[in-house]
């Protein structure tokens, strides 16, 4: 028996005619060598996601900060604040806080009618104040000051002359005339409170 020699495929060359048969895979270009070169880094990668991702929540901030400002402004209005709004726009202004007076306090010096009570009165204490009208038909009492701070009780004097006791109260100076006008009139007590 006779063996035939395997049949290859044959190639066509390159003017044209047929050429030898050459095994499969070695009809590719032969190998060159790679020259070197340094390896290559890709730099500002991360930096500029950072960037961008920085400058991406400026660009929400601003937008919502303007969206708010467009809403505050466009706010809902009263039917006559439209047409002719002299107040500027925004927030609602509340009503303006009226500034009180300050309250100017004075020592007033009053004479009770029972000593025996100013005796229980120390510096500190708060006492309202009575004035009691004497008239023919009877007796008509008022309060003159209520809550006046007892600041000083002098010492009583040595001639018991039945005219009371001396007791320094801080009141308003509204206050310290109202008492001055009825210790004038009528005999003044003292409620502690």
């Amino acid at each position: 028996m006779s063996l035939s020699p395997p049949s290859f495929p044959s190639f066509t060359g390159p003017s044209g005619t047929d050429s030898f048969p050459r095994p499969l895979g070695t009809d590719a270009p032969p190998t060159c060598e790679v020259p070197h070169f340094a390896p290559v880094r890709v730099r500002g990668g991360r930096c500029r996601l950072r960037r961008l991702l920085r400058h991406r929540r400026r660009a929400v901030a601003a937008g919502l900060a303007l969206t708010a400002a467009a809403l505050v402004a466009a706010g809902p209005r009263e039917a006559s604040e439209a047409r002719h709004s002299e107040r500027p726009r925004g927030h609602p202004v509340a009503d303006p806080v009226r500034q009180r007076r300050a309250v100017e306090w004075v020592s007033a010096p009053v004479r009770i009618a029972d000593a025996g009570t100013v005796r229980l009165l120390r510096a500190g204490d708060r006492v309202d104040v009575i004035a009691a009208e004497e008239s023919a038909a009877g007796g008509d009492a008022h309060v003159v000051a209520r809550g006046a701070r007892v600041t000083k009780v002098p010492e009583p004097l040595e001639v018991a002359d039945g005219g009371g006791a001396l007791v320094v109260l801080s009141v308003p100076r509204s206050t310290a005339a109202r008492l001055a006008g009825a210790s004038a009139t009528a005999r003044l007590a003292v409620t502690m409170c």
